[in-house]
């Protein structure tokens, strides 16, 4: 359990440190107050966790240690959303179908984002 926590803590700071930098450098490169460096990291990690998840694990592909550190650490690190979709596609893929994956990613939007928006009513209540 200890090297497991010891992966994904590897692979997270790897990861978030890269979606700073990447984040920054595209926002930077590119004029405007959308968001852009945040949706490239998001699709990047997206592609990435798909690359991840799909390697073989037998006959020489990578061991499950590997896999946690690059999906879990990495694009975890990187950004969850990359997990959330990979969660969605094996919501799909396991039998559960596409009316409980849309349920799940409506549900983790409106959700997020009213928790966003009580949070930051919290602070300026106290306030």
């Amino acid at each position: 359990m200890f090297k497991d926590i010891l992966l994904v803590g590897v692979g997270s700071f790897v990861g978030g440190s890269l979606r700073m930098v990447i984040s920054k450098y595209v926002q930077l490169a590119i004029a405007g107050s959308f968001p852009l460096g945040t949706m490239v990291v998001n699709v990047l990690g997206c592609f990435l966790i798909g690359i991840f998840a799909s390697l073989p694990s037998d006959n020489g592909g990578i061991s499950p240690a590997v896999r946690l550190l690059l999906t879990t650490g990495f694009c975890g690190g990187f950004t969850t959303f990359s997990t959330f979709m990979n969660e969605n596609v094996g919501i799909i893929k396991g039998g559960d179908g596409l009316t409980t994956s849309a349920l799940y990613v409506f549900a983790s939007l409106a959700l997020g984002f009213l928790a966003v928006l009580a949070g930051r009513q919290l602070v300026i209540s106290l306030r």
